[in-house]
Parts: C-alpha cells; structure tokens; sequence
C-alpha cells in the first residue's frame, strides 16, 4: 500500500459530491462470503457454467439446488465487514449516490445502504421459474415445487440471462453524472459490468488485491485488502 496514493485517493473521496461505487465478489470476500474469480475462489473447485445456469435449473435441479442451498445457509451467519459500514456512513452524510453491485448477497443492505442496484439480482428473494409467482426461502431449501409445478429459483441473474433494466439504466445514469467513481473487489472480467466505469467522465479509483488488467485506465490503482484500504482513506478523509 503507497500512502501517497492512499492520500490521492482521500482527497478525491474527501471532495466528492456524486461518488458511485462499483463493488465485485472481492468486496464480500471479507465478510466471508466465497468468491468465483480469484486464484483461490470457488471456481477451482465448482465450474459455475454447470451450476449457475438455466439449463441446471430446469435439467439437474438437484445440482442446482444444492449449490444454493449452501451459499444461502452460509449467508444466514454472515455478517457486512467495516468496509460496508463505512460505504452507509458514506450515504448517509450525502457524499454517495449510489452502489452498483455484482454481489447477490444484500450485505451492503445490512450495512445501512439504500441506493443500491442490484446488477445481477439478489439471492434473498424467490420466484417460480414457470410462472414467476413470488416464493419464499423456507419453500426453496425444502425444495417444494410451486403450485404450478415449476422450480423455485433465487432472483439471480443466471448465465445467458439478461441484466435487470432497471438497475441498468439507473446505474448508467448515475455513473455518467458522478465526479468520482469507486471500483472495488471486482476482476472486471464480466461483461456488460466491466464496461461500467468507463462511462464516467469523473475520476476513477480501482481498490483490487489482485491485477485486473484494466490499471491503465485508472486514475488511482490501489492493490490491497477493501476493508485496510477504505479504513485507511476514511481516516485521512477526517483529517
């Protein structure tokens, strides 16, 4: 960590008055939540391509089923780390429009945040996968089938489905306006997201632990743990 990019940083943040952050899986990673894309993430242990799939929801249910199941068990003990209680101190004292999130997990929800957008939905809320009826957690971990027959499914965005609008457009929108844009946790290896921060004609700050390739387009690149980093810039933002 290089404390004059620390300061660089601080002194944006200090100053913003339209901050949008960006958060990817590496944000909730130190909550303890697993993620997918790092060297040490689930993907080396489970291909989501099998599992986060329609195909596995309508073919291999039970693949399916279990793997969500487990993700939803362990988030019932989960808790948001300081970094996401400094992002709803953030809200509150109006510096920040809005989170984007790639995260299904609502912790920044729990944290305080309200101007949050779900880019790739949530995995608190249920609904049949035939007829789009609303369900519950306790009908999907028993595996009970709506009443129409169908599968109950998380909101998730799955693979080869398509991003809400909604949350896309207010997304866009408030990224084009911000001043500052605040990337964290995030590969930037997922399309459309990645396209994301360079809408904004403000400044771009990335906080990552590992290279996403993307450095050069940054203005401020920060290498390191998302919970050190943003005490240490909250600190000297107070200074």
């Amino acid at each position: 960590m290089v404390i004059n990019t620390l300061q660089a940083a601080a002194q944006k943040l200090k100053f913003a008055r339209h901050l949008v952050v960006l958060t990817g899986a590496g944000f909730s990673v130190e909550s303890g939540v697993p993620d997918f894309r790092s060297s040490r993430g689930w993907w080396r242990q489970i291909d989501p391509v099998t599992v986060a799939t329609v195909d596995a929801l309508e073919y291999n249910y039970n693949l399916f089923h279990g793997f969500y199941s487990t993700r939803i068990e362990k988030l019932k003990t989960t808790k948001p780390h300081s970094g996401h209680q400094i992002l709803g101190e953030w809200e509150m004292d109006g510096r920040l429009r809005l989170i984007a999130t790639q995260n299904v997990d609502g912790l920044h929800q729990q944290a305080g945040n309200e101007r949050v957008q779900e880019l790739h939905g949530s995995i608190r809320t249920y609904r049949c996968h035939r007829c789009g009826m609303k369900g519950e957690q306790e009908i999907f971990l028993g595996k009970i089938r709506c009443s129409c027959g169908g599968n109950i499914r998380p909101n998730i965005i799955l693979f080869g489905e398509s991003l809400p609008s909604d949350a896309w457009e207010r997304t866009t929108e408030a990224i084009r306006d911000a001043d500052v844009v605040l990337v964290m946790g995030t590969s930037l290896q997922v399309s459309p997201v990645n396209q994301l921060p360079f809408l904004t004609t403000g400044d771009l700050i990335l906080i990552n632990k590992e290279p996403t390739g993307l450095e050069h387009h940054f203005d401020i690149v920060i290498q390191d743990s998302v919970v050190r980093t943003l005490t240490a810039i909250d600190q000297l933002m107070s200074i």
